[in-house]
Formats: structure tokens, C-alpha cells, sequence
């Protein structure tokens, strides 16, 4: 099978323009009802809309041929770029689906792109506009839904508990150490939905994850799976999750998440699996002994932010971020152990494809920075209903799971969407 790509422009911009700003927006408070892209924690990163150009890859080279791609389309381009920091000049949003050898991966080029890092803003502009002419606010939102409707997806509770068991015999029988098994959940509003509400809902509830919209896939995600700047690299791999409590129960949960044989086996799986994939690539990997604990306003995760140092020769030093990107995915974190065994124990037990839930999502510059996540905590937005949505949620299932456990920590993860379509 060869890879299969579409592109929705003959010819690329004929020039880039990014221009400093004087003040610093609120970034998410610029996007339109349409096309919203996004990539924002704590108020800084990236936004952008409109469609300079497309491109809907699939196949075994699917990354390999993006990568040409964007290094071609980039080429082709007059910079002006007065700004010169990540993320300013071209820039392309990415959402990778879990497994892009057999579904669709999509990178979109905006017109526009706003930025802001380290207290400098900017705007990029494809084409000879003048790129302050194009920034106002977007429209107000609207309000809530007044009502939604939830329904089970491919596995009602009791059968994805029943898949978690069987996970869980399989592990016990020595075919795999770890595999991460996910739900989805149907949802249908009686307006339809405006994505702008949404990340707006999420960002204000967690702003230590990274705020994502592209293609109609928005959420908010406390992973990221690999950051470059020039030759440095970072990663911030979370596995094991407890959830939050009141007071003193709050403190008990904490402390029994840092205990926890499992959960610690868990992660240690996840953060293993990052490491001897980017070693290759890497002159130094530096890794903390013991993990963190990352807590958000609903749940707390075991976490280990990794850093190294890329080679400046051979073919580590060659690669490109989207290369490395897909040497690292699927970690542990998102997939198991072994991950071509474990790629086929969800195949067969969830019953459904994700799509790009669990794929890298990000954004990639013309100098070859960028970040990617994992797309967690997050809705697909439909296509043919702008009303429904279908909401993601997994867990590292090991040896000495217990499915009722795993099912409430699905609920949890789904209460970070559901909360912020809801408010």
C-alpha cells in the first residue's frame, strides 16, 4: 500500500509576512466560528484560520511524505519575518492520527497566524495583504447548549469493562505488559456546536495543558510528546492518573498515586518507550529518577518531562521534527507494550478506529521547530451534524487492573470535555 495524499491548492503562497505587535491578544479570543486552529497553554503559543493549503495523507510513508511536503512548500516561499522566533514565519498545524499507515492525517497552512512567547506577539499573513489589517476579534460566543444528549459508542460500560479483562488475562498470560484501552462517547447538542466555546471552557479550566484545534479535533492535553527548538528536544510523558478528592482525601489520593506499584510500573513502561526511541537521535537524553506528580483541576498524573540534544551529524541529526515524531509515536502512553502487540490488542478490543485521538497534534515552523501533543482529552466535532461530537477517553491497563477502576477513570477524563461543553 502506497501512501495516499490530497492537497486543496495548484500552487503554494507566493510570500509570508510576519510582523511584530505592539500588544499581546488574547489569542483564543481572535478565532472565528470556523476553521479555528490552535495550539495555546497559559495564553501563549499559536492560533490561526483561513486555508492557505491542505494536505490529507495516509499510508505507510504518510509522515515521510509530509514531511516532503511541508519541506518543499516552504522552500517555495518569500519570507519576510521580522520576528524570527519558533513558531513566526510559515507555519503548519498537524493532527496525526494514531495509526497513519490506515487513516488520515491532516496539516493545514493558515492565512493568518497569531503568536505570542516570552512577551512577544506577532502576526503571519500568507499572501501581500498587510497582515495588521487582518486582526480583530472574533465573534462573541454564544451560550451553552441548553441541552445535550450522551450515548455510549462502539462498547457500552459493561463490554469495555469486559475488554479490559480480557486485557488483563492477556497481559497475565505474558503476551504484552501494558496496553492502553479507550472508550468514546456520543454526544448531541440542540444547537450546534461553536468550537470557539469549547477550548475557550478548557483553557480557563486547564491552563497547564496545551489547548488544540485542528480540523475539527479541540481538546486539552496535559502530554507532550516531543517539543524542538534548534537542536533541543523535550517531552513530558504522563501515565498513571488518580483522581482529585476534597481536603485530606485530596492529600491521600496524591500520596497514593506517588506509592502506587502499579501506577509507577505503568509509567516507568511509558517513559522507557520514549527514551529508547529518541536515543538514536540524541548526543545526551536527560531523565529524572523519580516521576512528578502533574495535577489538574480534575485529575493527577504521574509525570517525567525528558530533555536531550540532538545530533548535529549522521542520520540523527538529519532528521526532522515530523521524522522524529514518528519514531517516538505510539509510546506506552498511548498505545502499550510491546506496541505492535499491542496496536493489535486494541484493534481487536475497542471495536471502533480513533481516528486522530491518541495521534501526535501540534505545529510545525519552516525552520523545523515546533510541538507536538498527544490529543487527549478531547471531541471530534462532526462533519455531517454540527451538533454531535464524539468524545475520547483511555486507560494503561496492566497486570492487576481492575476494570471498574479503569471505567471511573474513563468518567473522569470525559468530565474535562463534557464540563466545558456544558458551561
Amino acid at each position: 500500500m502506497t501512501a495516499a495524499a490530497v492537497t486543496s491548492t495548484d500552487a503554494a503562497a507566493p510570500a509570508v509576512t510576519t510582523v511584530a505587535l505592539e500588544d499581546s491578544p488574547d489569542l483564543l479570543g481572535l478565532l472565528p466560528r470556523t476553521g479555528a486552529l490552535s495550539w495555546v497553554r497559559r495564553g501563549e503559543g499559536l492560533v490561526g484560520w483561513g486555508e492557505a493549503d491542505r494536505l490529507e495523507v495516509r499510508g505507510p510513508g504518510a509522515l515521510a511524505e509530509a514531511a516532503a511536503w511541508w519541506a518543499a512548500r516552504s522552500a517555495d516561499l518569500v519570507v519576510d519575518d521580522e520576528v524570527g522566533v519558533p513558531g513566526s514565519g510559515p507555519v503548519v498545524f498537524a493532527s496525526i492520527a494514531f495509526d497513519p499507515a490506515a487513516e488520515t492525517s491532516v496539516f493545514v497552512v493558515p492565512e493568518v497566524v497569531v503568536g505570542r512567547c516570552a512577551g512577544v506577539a506577532w502576526l503571519t499573513s500568507a499572501g501581500d495583504a498587510d497582515p495588521r489589517d487582518l486582526l480583530a476579534a472574533g465573534p462573541p460566543l454564544p451560550p451553552a447548549p441548553a441541552r445535550l444528549r450522551y450515548a455510549d459508542g462502539a462498547l457500552d460500560p459493561a463490554s469495555w469493562c469486559s475488554a479490559v479483562a480480557a486485557a488483563v488475562q492477556r497481559i497475565g498470560a505474558g503476551e504484552l505488559a501494558k496496553v492502553v484501552l479507550a472508550r468514546d462517547l456520543l454526544v448531541t447538542a440542540d444547537v450546534p456546536l461553536d468550537p470557539r466555546r469549547l477550548l475557550d471552557r478548557l483553557a480557563a479550566r486547564f491552563p497547564d495543558c496545551w489547548t488544540f484545534a485542528v480540523d475539527g479535533l479541540l481538546g486539552a492535553t496535559p502530554e507532550l510528546l516531543l517539543r524542538r527548538t534548534g537542536r533541543e528536544l523535550s517531552a513530558r510523558v504522563l501515565a498513571g492518573t488518580a483522581p482529585r478528592g476534597a481536603g485530606a482525601d485530596d492529600d491521600r489520593l496524591a500520596a497514593g498515586l506517588l506509592s502506587s506499584a502499579k501506577d509507577r510500573a505503568e509509567h516507568a513502561l511509558a517513559v522507557d518507550s520514549l527514551v529508547q526511541a529518541l536515543e538514536p537521535y540524541c548526543t545526551a537524553l536527560s531523565v529524572p529518577a523519580e516521576p512528578a506528580l502533574l495535577t489538574l483541576a480534575n485529575v493527577r498524573h504521574l509525570a517525567t518531562d525528558v530533555t536531550g540534544t540532538q545530533r548535529r551529524s549522521g542520520a540523527g541529526g538529519r532528521a526532522g521534527l515530523l521524522e522524529l515524531v514518528d519514531a517516538v509515536h505510539p509510546t506506552a502512553a498511548v498505545c502499550g507494550t510491546p506496541p505492535d502487540v499491542a496496536a493489535s490488542v486494541i484493534a481487536e478490543l475497542e471495536g471502533t478506529g480513533r481516528g486522530r485521538y491518541a495521534g501526535p497534534v501540534g505545529w510545525l515552523d519552516g525552520r523545523g521547530d515546533g510541538e507536538f501533543g498527544l490529543a487527549l482529552r478531547c471531541a471530534q466535532l462532526s462533519d455531517a451534524d454540527p451538533a454531535a461530537a464524539r468524545l475520547f477517553a483511555g486507560c494503561g491497563i496492566v497486570a492487576g487492573s481492575n476494570p471498574a477502576a479503569e471505567l471511573a477513570e474513563t468518567q473522569s477524563k470525559f468530565a474535562a470535555v463534557q464540563a466545558a461543553l456544558e458551561s
